[in-house]
C-alpha cells in the first residue's frame, strides 16, 4: 500500500521497451512506478499497492482492454485510470471512456500528454489527447470537469 504523501502510479504494458521509457517519464512526477505486463498483475498491483492513478495500454491482454478496464473500475472504484494506445479513432476513444477510463493518450503523444494527463485524472477532470480527431461537441463532452 502507498503510504501516506507518496505519489504512486501503477504502469501496464506488455512492451518493455515502450514501458521503460513511460516509466522514466512518470518517474519525474511520482515517487514510486510499479509497472506490471499483464492483467493479472495490474489487478494484484492496483488492489495490493492502491495507487492514485494506473496507466494502462489499451493492448495489454489483446482484445480484451475493455473487460479489463471494466473490472479494474469494479475492483478499484476510487482509482484513476489513463489508457494509451496508437489507435485515434474517435468511437474508440469514446468506448474506452465509457469502459472506466479517465484519460485516453496517444503513444506518439506520451512525451507530450501524459504529465498533462496524469494532473488532469487527478484533478478529477478527463483528458484525451489533443490529436485524437474529435469535433468541438465530442471533445467537450467528454473532457468533464
Amino acid at each position: 500500500m502507498c503510504k501516506p504523501g507518496v505519489k504512486c502510479v501503477l504502469l501496464a504494458d506488455r512492451h518493455h521497451g515502450l514501458s521503460e521509457g513511460v516509466r522514466g517519464l512518470l518517474q519525474t512526477a511520482f515517487d514510486v512506478v510499479l509497472m506490471v505486463a499483464d492483467a493479472n498483475s495490474l489487478f494484484e498491483g492496483a488492489e495490493r499497492v492502491q495507487p492514485a492513478l494506473a496507466v494502462v495500454e489499451l493492448s495489454l491482454s489483446g482484445n480484451n482492454g475493455f473487460k479489463i478496464l471494466g473490472a479494474l473500475r469494479s475492483r478499484c472504484p476510487a482509482l484513476k485510470i489513463i489508457v494509451f494506445s496508437m489507435q485515434d479513432e474517435p468511437s474508440l476513444v469514446r468506448a474506452v471512456l465509457e469502459a472506466g477510463a479517465d484519460g485516453y493518450v496517444l503513444k506518439s503523444d506520451i512525451g507530450t500528454d501524459l504529465l498533462s494527463a496524469a494532473e488532469a485524472v487527478l484533478a478529477g477532470k478527463s483528458y484525451v489527447s489533443s490529436k485524437v480527431p474529435l469535433n468541438p461537441t465530442t471533445r467537450s463532452a467528454l473532457e468533464k470537469g
